[in-house]
């Protein structure tokens, strides 16, 4: 891994009153080591501060926090990131190369590359020109490569389940190059079942590291596939 630690610099922050300071999770955060496995999940509630914290992680890397990589140059409306200048990263060793990919931008940086003519470096074709799906999987399989960091909010929201696991072989195939990190924020069951991921919770007002099965993604899941007519009755009751 190349991204060891992410500290919040509790000295610096004015007031936990104020957004993004008062969410429960990052309140509580003080230091958060990424130490164990190639593959970090962030899982939680709406709201918890998974991509929070993840936007703030790209911004400290100095990658576009509309999305994108340090090169990509390009400005959308509300994407500044509030708690980047209150975070302190640790590496070893430091890498600058990588991608922010932020699901609910992504159509203007697919705008992005139309306008300065970068075709080639992402299959040839325009990404506008392909279905959502079918672009986040050219941006996974021509941009990513190795010794690089990648920081992905949600990369199920365009993919068939089908596609997260054609995902899960990419991302696999660059995890055992050996040096690619990943720190990815999901509400997937399909993605975070990824082996051997260390998956960090938001939930309960802090950030902990929590099994697979012990996930609400999982456990929800799994009782409605099990359950499915009884889940339904349940919950669809006067």
């Amino acid at each position: 891994m190349f991204l060891k630690r992410v500290e919040l610099q509790h000295e610096l922050i004015p007031s936990f009153n104020e957004y993004p300071f008062s969410i429960p999770s990052i309140k509580n955060l003080y230091q958060l080591d990424l130490t164990q496995n190639n593959v970090t999940f962030f899982v939680g509630e709406n709201g918890t501060g998974k991509s929070t914290l993840l936007e703030a992680i790209a911004d400290k890397c100095e990658f576009n926090t509309a999305g994108g990589g340090r090169n990509n140059y390009y400005g959308v409306h509300a994407t500044e990131s509030a708690l980047g200048e209150y975070i302190r990263l640790s590496w070893l060793p430091k890498v600058t190369n990588g991608f922010f990919l932020r699901a609910e931008s992504f159509y203007h940086f697919a705008s992005h590359i139309d306008a300065v003519g970068a075709h080639d470096a992402y299959g040839g074709r325009s990404l506008h020109q392909q279905s959502h799906g079918e672009s986040f999987l050219s941006l996974f399989l021509n941009r990513f490569n190795g010794k690089a960091i990648y920081l992905l909010d949600e990369p199920e929201a365009a993919l068939s389940p089908q596609r997260q696991l054609t995902f899960l072989k990419i991302l696999h195939d660059l995890v055992l190059s050996g040096d690619s990190q990943f720190i990815i924020a999901t509400h997937s069951p399909i993605l975070l079942g990824y082996p051997n991921a260390t998956i960090f919770s938001f939930d309960n007002d802090t950030i902990k590291e929590i099994d697979y099965e012990m996930t609400d993604h999982y456990q929800i899941t799994s009782y409605y596939l099990q359950n499915r007519e009884k889940f339904l009755r349940e919950i669809l009751s006067d």
